[in-house]
């Protein structure tokens, strides 16, 4: 077996092995409000649960070149954003998301999503997620370098679910009906696949 030491890596290196390996990721994708009030989307797959009581959840926002990405500093500044779970539907409109504008152009337009009313925080969600989550931000750290800090680390609160109807029937989701594709390496995504059981021990 090859070993290797991720300090004698380059940045790129690291980053390589570390998502080639861990897959297949979920994708959160996350709309915020700048200050200016633009309507902010972008995709992220280094998103998971952190806790069930209360509900919160855990986004890792990479910085590129050390300079804080427009959804880091959307939701430290306003504390509020929405996730919403990539399905096969909308992965299309999601991908047109992660092109890099300017902090004044909103990807919801450029990929024409349709915006719609949050219930409990002012950021709005998207239509077209099966699943979307209004959450408040619990903590922020900067992560990273001694000297420049590599990902802005989120954890979220959800303070409101949404879900199609038919996908949720005596507390479960049918996962087959929601969908949802994960990251993989490079341009690679993933579909769900083959379901299976083990029955947990005692």
């Amino acid at each position: 077996m090859l070993s290797i030491d991720p300090a004698k890596n380059t940045e790129r290196e690291n980053y390589k092995f570390l998502i080639g390996s861990i897959i297949p990721r979920p994708i959160a994708f996350v709309t915020t409000r700048s200050e200016d009030g633009v309507l902010n989307g972008a995709p992220f797959s280094y998103f998971n649960i952190v806790s069930s009581n209360p509900p919160m959840i855990s986004l890792s926002i990479q910085r590129s070149g050390g300079r804080q990405k427009d959804t880091a500093r959307n939701i430290i500044n306003s504390k509020e954003f929405v996730i919403h779970i990539v399905d096969e539907q909308n992965v299309e409109k999601v991908n047109k998301t992660a092109a890099s504008l300017p902090p004044d152009q909103s990807e919801i337009e450029l990929a024409k999503l349709t915006p719609v009313e949050s219930e409990k925080i002012s950021v709005p969600g998207v239509k077209e997620a099966k699943i979307r989550m209004e959450c408040t931000l619990e903590h922020s750290l900067e992560l990273g370098g001694s000297d420049t800090p590599g990902c802005d680390l989120m954890i979220g609160k959800v303070v409101q679910f949404h879900i199609e109807e038919n996908l949720y029937e005596k507390g479960r989701i049918d996962p087959k009906g929601l969908a949802a594709v994960s990251r993989l390496a490079g341009t690679n995504y993933a579909k769900l696949g083959e379901i299976f059981s083990i029955e947990r021990p005692n």
